[in-house]
């Protein structure tokens, strides 16, 4: 049995990339593995000097247990998710805090004109699961429409429509109090699809004018957070995005003890209605 892991996965892990797009990088021959250019599907053990255009990176270190980094960023309008754009639009890269020897990895991405969550994390291997259709991961979304909407036209939502690349549905949709022309709903599906919520709707003859994603699984956009802004997640809910993933992750290490004592004591003495010990029962000597 061959050892080591494929080369794509490492990578990834190390949050190069996404392993699809690591895949053309090798085939186009930017990798090299001890200096000799790195085929696809080959493994190694994270000892050797990978390069990638020729500089060098750092391979894991298999004893570190630590979480992966996951940033929630509320995404304004206007922003693209790409690194760069020749048109000079801003992108949410410029947000996000800077990153050593790693880079972040974005889970999705939100077109121009849609706001709200957006998940970035420095794991490669954990942003790829979470994309990853077989996940079925719930997405929520906030949405205005324009146009007449009836008990029949969210039937057919909620059945399942023919789109350009084949049939779409909402898992739920829900519509909020309101008055006029604009109405606002909430919808889940379970796909990551481009602009799949604005083509549902405009399947029916919709128009959607404000679109907003504000849950992605577990993690949900707070109510005071601001547009543009950002927040680590905290360890359990990195740990509930990974369990919703099928990521396995080393748990969490056990609480010290404090030193000295028993469960069940306080400051080394046995707790209430706990059995004394031989020598407490032993009677006292007689003093004559």
């Amino acid at each position: 049995m061959t050892e080591g892991v494929r080369l794509q996965k490492l990578l990834a892990d190390l949050g190069l990339g996404s392993r699809r797009e690591i895949e053309t990088w090798i085939v186009a021959g930017r990798v090299a593995v001890d200096g000799v250019r790195a085929q696809l599907g080959q493994r190694v053990a994270g000892v050797e000097r990978i390069t990638v255009d020729g500089r060098p990176v750092r391979a894991p270190q298999p004893a570190a247990a630590a979480l992966p980094r996951v940033i929630a960023y509320n995404k304004p309008e206007g922003e693209i998710c790409s690194r760069r754009d020749p048109e000079g639009r801003p992108t949410v890269f410029a947000a996000l805090p800077r990153l050593r020897d790693s880079r972040w990895v974005l889970v999705g991405r939100l077109d121009l004109n849609t706001t709200g969550l957006l998940l970035a994390t420095d794991s490669g291997e954990l942003a790829n699961r979470l994309m990853h259709p077989g996940t079925q991961i719930e997405r929520e979304y906030l949405v205005r429409v324009l146009g007449e909407v009836d008990a029949g036209l969210l039937a057919r939502l909620r059945a399942g429509v023919l789109l350009d690349d084949g049939m779409a549905a909402f898992d739920d949709i829900r519509e909020l109090p309101g008055e006029g022309s604009n109405r606002w709903f909430t919808v889940t599906l379970r796909e990551g699809r481009n602009r799949e919520v604005r083509r549902l709707w405009e399947s029916q003859g919709c128009r959607v004018s404000r679109l907003k994603r504000v849950r992605f699984g577990p993690v949900a956009l707070g109510a005071r957070e601001r547009r543009g802004s950002w927040r680590e997640l905290g360890p359990e809910e990195v740990r509930a995005l990974c369990a919703c993933a099928g990521v396995t992750i080393a748990p969490p290490p056990p609480k010290p003890t404090a030193p000295g004592r028993r469960p069940g004591t306080a400051r080394g003495r046995p707790a209430r209605g706990a059995a004394a010990t031989p020598r407490e029962r032993a009677p006292r000597r007689r003093r004559d």
